[in-house]
């Protein structure tokens, strides 16, 4: 088996299992900090499908680009990072 392979089944193996017991905790918080942060990790699970699809040819980038990066890529990059930020800041607000 080509490892890139396995190590994306992986990936998608575990990041389900993440995604899952964030949905399951979305139902139980109302802190807005636990909300960015079950974001961040749906979008970081939602980005590794897109890559996924991207690389097996089912999905194409986006044909507009900021600096030459595909729009889609940068923000299947960025949005889970900026839902992490979100809830650390939210959270430092909150204390």
């Amino acid at each position: 088996m080509n490892p890139e392979i396995l190590l994306f089944v992986i990936k998608l193996i575990l990041g389900g299992l993440v995604a899952f017991c964030a949905i399951l905790v979305m139902s139980k918080t109302h802190e807005l900090y636990w909300l960015f942060l079950i974001c961040g990790f749906l979008f970081s699970y939602v980005s590794l499908v897109f890559e996924l699809l991207i690389k097996l040819g089912v999905l194409i980038h986006t044909r507009y680009a900021l600096y030459g990066i595909p729009v889609s890529q940068l923000l299947c990059a960025t949005i889970p990072s900026v839902c992490f930020l979100l809830a650390l800041i939210f959270f430092l607000i909150r204390r």
